[in-house]
């Protein structure tokens, strides 16, 4: 692991103190992804989401540089999440209750920092210890890199979802159930 790597957990209302941050970060991370990588976008999903009850974010952070962050929440039972799933799915797979899934929104970590562990001890913090029985999350499918780490973490990819946002990709959704015994540092 990285020398000096501190993760933290942030609630809604640390979150906020932060927020040019995590979108500059962002902003850095998807630079040249399209409309749908906005700014204006991206601060309007953080705002929804950072008001979801049981909201969580973990920051990496190296010397007191923000060089990572993961974040979710459990998916209510009235969440918009499902919407522009892809046929077929499992009998009941997008039912919620506010207690069955954790939806990971965001894992990103800056390019300067990739490969050295930080998205795997970020996604490990999160998922440690939830109390839901799964998790989901979206990735491109494209993103060979993000579909080989979640593979070797225990996701499975179920279907394809296109969110109901202007400009948006179609995703593959990815699901884990829990609990997976966390992986030996190699």
């Amino acid at each position: 692991m990285i020398e000096g790597l501190q993760l933290r957990h942030h609630s809604a209302d640390e979150a906020k103190e932060i927020l040019d941050q995590l979108v500059g970060l962002y902003l850095e991370v998807y630079a040249g992804g399209g409309e749908f990588y906005s700014e204006d976008r991206y601060r309007r999903q953080l705002d929804l989401h950072m008001q979801r009850v049981g909201w969580e974010l973990i920051t990496a952070s190296v010397d007191g540089a923000l060089v990572g962050y993961i974040y979710g929440f459990p998916l209510p039972s009235q969440t918009r999440w499902w919407e522009g799933i892809h046929d077929p799915v499992p009998p009941g797979f997008t039912e919620e209750d506010g207690k069955r899934t954790f939806a990971i929104s965001e894992l990103l970590v800056h390019r300067a920092w990739r490969r050295k562990g930080i998205a795997a001890a970020l996604h490990d913090e999160l998922v440690a210890g939830r109390a839901e029985p799964r998790s989901t999350l979206l990735v491109r499918p494209d993103n060979v890199a993000a579909q080989m780490a979640y593979r070797s973490w225990g996701w499975n990819k179920v279907t394809k979802l296109r969110p109901n946002w202007e400009t948006a990709p179609t995703f593959d959704v990815m699901v884990r159930t829990a609990p997976i015994c966390p992986r030996p540092f190699i």
